[in-house]
């Protein structure tokens, strides 16, 4: 009997997961740790949209959930690595693709952080990619669903760059969270050699082979000079997840005492990932539900251009079929945040809530709300949307508010569906993984159902 264990690592928005399967990918074991800065509310600014990651909690929660997972399985068995990441959190790096961060000058720098995928700071960076491509003979954004978000790489590295210029000279390339964390596991700080995430770029990057790669630089030249420095420091080629990105370093091997030789896999991020895991087929569309909802849905390779959503690429998901991702700018968070929102008033029972706003029949006369708290990401990205709640007066109780979350929700789900529909996307089958809200507000994805 084949006995050899694989390891997987799953970063989150508030944590980081570890898993080991077997062959047949039965859970062995499994252990999280949640980032202690980022539990503490440092660096983030949710009034201005700003939510920004340090890497030491990223490299100091791996080691936390390592050491526990390892504990409830035979180490020696291991042999393989797989790594995802949110996306698209990209950082600022120096020549060993280092993020600024970890140097002692930046180290409580934000703008030298890790950019999480909610960070919507680069708001008039993404509207001026936006136009400009929308003028140009290429329309690099094209396979970005045609509106450039916040949310994805260029913005955001052009934003921290203008907001401090310090770090321009400090920087030499631009790194992807999953990227990165696959690359330390290997203990490979050539740049040039990374094997970079097919998933991540195709998706949020621009990349595509049909101009080449990355857009050229003299297309940032137009709106964007401050990214020129940097272009010849990126890369021309991609990998998807099923390709070796190299081995474990000697360092991570002697430190969770594993063997020489553990394959690392090129990485990819987490809600494709989960796609994968959950069962996700041609014509089935699956909701990573966490605390945003990502959606995935799989379509021929000769599909044709699907304006509107966040992205398509080949074999980002599965060989030979192109992933269409889409989505819900938030979702467990607006949960969380109505939680915090009635906890500061005495506090809310799940239990009673549920209960009670199942009995509300629907009517027009019931309050509605419109999910967009945290922008909107699909159809046609615009974070600068805002939430609404409305049709509220002196009867409107907290499970009516409740229930016109949970339809509002609901309801953005069906609006992609319909937006996909009209593109000729099939669609026969609906796969959801579900999450959970713990008593720190922290978004916690259960299983798929």
């Amino acid at each position: 009997m084949d006995n050899r264990l694989y390891l997987g690592i799953d970063y989150g928005s508030d944590s980081v997961r570890s898993v080991v399967l077997g062959m047949n990918g039965e859970e062995i074991a499994h252990a999280s740790s949640f980032y202690k800065r980022w539990k503490e509310g440092k660096y983030c600014d949710a009034a201005h949209q700003q939510f920004r990651q340090h890497p030491l909690d990223h490299l100091e929660a791996l080691d936390e959930a390592m050491a526990e997972v390892l504990k409830m399985c035979d180490r020696s068995k291991i042999c393989g690595i797989g790594v995802d990441c949110t996306g698209s959190t990209p950082c600022l790096a120096d020549e060993n693709g280092r993020p600024l961060a970890l140097k002692d000058e930046f180290a409580e720098n934000p703008d030298a952080m890790f950019v999480l995928w909610k960070d919507h700071t680069a708001e008039d960076e993404a509207k001026a990619i936006t136009v400009y491509a929308g003028a140009n003979s290429v329309k690099y954004t094209d396979y970005c669903g045609t509106v450039y978000s916040s949310e994805w790489f260029w913005a955001k590295m052009l934003h921290v760059l203008r907001s401090d210029v310090r770090l321009q000279s400090a920087a030499y390339t631009f790194v992807e969270h999953c990227d990165f964390m696959v690359h330390e596991l290997c203990g490979n700080y050539d740049v040039a050699s990374w094997k970079r995430s097919q998933c991540a770029a195709w998706h949020k990057a621009m990349f595509h082979p049909s101009w080449g790669g990355l857009p050229p630089a003299e297309f940032f030249a137009g709106f964007g000079k401050e990214l020129l420095p940097y272009m010849q420091n990126l890369y021309n080629k991609t990998f998807t997840a099923d390709n070796k990105a190299g081995t474990l370093s000697q360092y991570y091997c002697e430190k969770w005492g594993l063997n020489q030789n553990v394959t690392v896999a090129c990485s990819a991020l987490d809600a494709h990932m989960g796609a994968l895991g959950a069962g996700i087929e041609y014509g089935t569309f699956v909701k990573i539900m966490g605390t945003s909802c990502s959606d995935m849905v799989l379509a021929d390779e000769n599909i044709g251009l699907v304006p509107g959503i966040c992205g398509q690429a080949e074999g980002s998901i599965l060989p030979g079929m192109t992933t269409l991702e889409e989505g819900q700018s938030a979702f467990g968070d607006i949960y969380a945040w109505f939680k915090r929102l009635f906890d500061y008033c005495g506090g809310t029972s799940w239990d009673n809530l549920e209960r009670d706003a199942s009995a509300i029949a629907p009517s027009l006369e019931n309050p509605w709300t419109v999910d967009w708290h945290n922008g909107r990401r699909t159809p046609f990205a615009d974070t600068s949307m805002r939430g609404m709640i409305g049709n509220l007066n002196l009867g409107t109780d907290v499970p009516m508010l409740y229930r016109s979350i949970v339809e509002s929700t609901l309801f953005g789900s069906r609006r992609i569906v319909e937006h996909l529909r009209k593109f000729n996307v099939d669609i026969n089958k609906v796969i959801g993984t579900p999450l959970r809200i713990d008593e720190d507000n922290v978004i916690i994805p259960i299983s798929r159902v």
